[in-house]
């Protein structure tokens, strides 16, 4: 029986030096596992929303889609008035601020565009709100057309005490709106109490939206 021979380390050497070639070693460095971290943490991030997203929807409760402004301050914003928009007596209907929001009265914003179909499944609710005298109802006009929004408004009726013209979307994504239609309820010191995405419905208004038009400064809805 023969044995062979294991190489010597001068064999080896010899070998190396012979191709002229580095040993490819597979040994993962620090740097490539986080650059792989850095790539799924953004996609990790997204399924989640997403399927709380998709969660709402199947339940049927816009309401359960997350926001992260629940009980802060709404975003600072001013807003142009919608052009040509007119009052009941001919006067030019104002516009609204942020700051305007904290003057100690609880307000509905409605966000709404002439475009969106839901908005006029919705705009009975509105018109019905605004009969009632204790209800401050202003308006947001998303990435709309002043005239298209001017006839729209003139055609069903406008239910708003002012509305701003958010030409840009940038009010909107600022609140954290996902879609027109977006109904907000700010509480008397100028905080976001709550949200509804989505058309307006009578349960809404009457167990979320109404009980926190009260005086003083509502709590946040949970």
């Amino acid at each position: 029986m023969t044995a062979k021979k294991p190489a010597t380390k001068s064999t080896a050497k010899s070998s190396t030096k012979s191709t002229g070639k580095t040993p490819v070693t597979t040994a993962k460095t620090p740097e490539r596992k986080r650059s792989r971290w850095t790539v799924a943490l953004p996609l990790l991030v997204f399924a989640g929303l997403a399927g709380l997203f998709f969660y709402a929807l199947q339940t049927g409760d816009p309401s359960k889609l997350p926001s992260a402004m629940i009980g802060k301050p709404v975003p600072d914003f001013t807003l142009a008035p919608l052009d040509g928009l007119k009052t009941e007596d001919g006067a030019s209907m104002q516009s609204f601020t942020s700051a305007e929001l904290a003057g100690g009265k609880p307000t509905i914003v409605n966000v709404f565009a002439s475009w969106c179909v839901p908005c006029l499944q919705e705009h009975p609710m509105l018109m019905a709100l605004a009969k009632d005298t204790d209800v401050r109802l202003y308006g947001i006009n998303y990435k709309d057309d002043p005239a298209s929004a001017r006839r729209f408004l003139g055609r069903y009726g406008n239910p708003f005490a002012r509305v701003g013209a958010d030409r840009s979307g940038r009010a909107a994504i600022d609140f954290g709106v996902y879609g027109v239609p977006e109904t907000y309820v700010i509480s008397g010191d100028g905080k976001i109490a709550y949200r509804h995405v989505g058309p307006l419905t009578e349960q809404a208004i009457n167990e979320k939206i109404l009980p926190l038009m009260q005086l003083p400064a509502a709590k946040p809805a949970e």
